[in-house]
């Protein structure tokens, strides 16, 4: 069984989005129509089981249309994600936890800018969303130890996920944080966050160096669609984090 995601393109149209998905996760690109003598259901049941990962580009109601029949143990199915074709969204649709398709669609979002889409229980009912930014070469140990300052009295697994700006997606301490955590790391364009530069004081360091006014309010609230800022931004050894609650 192949590691690397099948992509399914249901459409041409599609073409563009998926190249640039394989150019930036690998995978094997998968184009139904060059075959028209069989149906794209059929190709997509004789494929299922050749991968542990699917990226689907298509609506949803069409990939669930091709699911059925072929799920049978959430212990065993490939995970699928689903991705319109505007790139808008991607959803962990199939084998959320045990698949790893949730956090294989916090990779497909941050490579193309997609908003990730979960509906498993255990990540809904998690409420706080933190935002981080750091200097280049701080540690987990530093990202840790500031985190936990700023959530206090509150848990870490409390906490759904850790929205940064995409300069620091890479950023070998925070992505060890989060591995350490098993926390998903959602990745924002700077572009996005200097359009909502929501910061309740502006930093003259971070405007210098990275362009903007803030990075970690603007960024989980940003990750929060509901969300109300309970700890604004708090600092510690080169780390500066923010955190944001659902508001129900």
């Amino acid at each position: 069984m192949n590691l690397e995601p099948g992509i399914w393109l249901v459409r041409p149209e599609s073409e563009a989005l998926a190249t640039l998905l394989q150019n930036r996760l690998g995978g094997t690109l998968y184009r139904p129509w060059l075959n028209p003598a069989v149906v794209q259901k059929d190709q997509f049941a004789a494929a299922y089981r050749q991968h542990t990962q699917w990226i689907m580009i298509a609506a949803s109601g069409i990939a669930v249309r091709f699911l059925d029949g072929l799920v049978q143990d959430k212990h065993s199915d490939p995970a699928v994600v689903v991705l319109d074709e505007a790139g808008r969204y991607a959803v962990s649709l199939l084998a959320g936890h045990e698949g790893g398709a949730n956090r294989l669609v916090y990779r497909v979002a941050n490579a193309i800018g997609a908003v990730p889409v979960i509906t498993t229980a255990t990540e809904a009912l998690k409420p706080l969303v933190v935002g981080i930014g750091c200097r280049k070469g701080v540690t987990a140990e530093q990202i840790a130890a500031a985190v936990h300052q700023a959530l206090g009295e509150r848990q870490i697994n409390e906490v759904r996920e850790i929205a940064t700006i995409d300069l620091k997606a890479n950023e070998p301490g925070l992505v060890e944080f989060c591995r350490q955590h098993d926390l998903p790391l959602r990745v924002l364009a700077s572009s996005t966050v200097a359009a909502r530069p929501w910061v309740t004081k502006a930093s003259d360091w971070v405007q210098q160096n990275v362009g903007l006014p803030g990075v970690c309010e603007p960024c989980a609230l940003i990750a929060s669609a509901r969300g109300k800022l309970i700890v604004p931004k708090t600092a510690l050894d080169g780390v500066a984090v923010a955190v944001v609650e659902d508001n129900m």
